[in-house]
């Protein structure tokens, strides 16, 4: 069963018109990532200023990123930035979200999956 959190933010990242998903995917294709493509595993608030996230690519590629902007400005989101933006295709297994990641592959293979 594929987790919810990861089929919320996928469906997010793909079609929400709220600031910060519009301008994570412009963000996602400036790494030469579609967004249509691309299955969130998670972004999560770390802190006052940033959100860590995670992406699993068309390709079959993971990457783990922080997503940093002013969250107290109406539109902070607007200015967000990439920092960090990290290949770890070779090492997810062994992360705090090796689970969900599993649980994302399997979605992104799933037949019900429609781009």
């Amino acid at each position: 069963m594929v987790s919810s959190i990861v089929v919320q933010y996928t469906d997010l990242l793909r079609t929400s018109d709220y600031d910060l998903w519009s301008r994570l995917r412009g963000l996602l294709k400036g790494q030469g990532l579609d967004p249509d493509r691309t299955i969130v595993v998670d972004l999560l608030q770390e802190g006052p200023d940033h959100e860590d996230g995670q992406v699993i690519s068309e390709d079959g590629r993971v990457y783990r990123f922080t997503l940093f902007y002013d969250q107290a400005a109406e539109h902070g989101a607007r200015s967000a930035y990439l920092h960090g933006w990290t290949d770890i295709t070779d090492s997810w297994q062994i992360g705090s979200l090796a689970t969900r990641t599993a649980d994302a592959f399997a979605r992104r293979s799933s037949p019900a999956e429609s781009g």
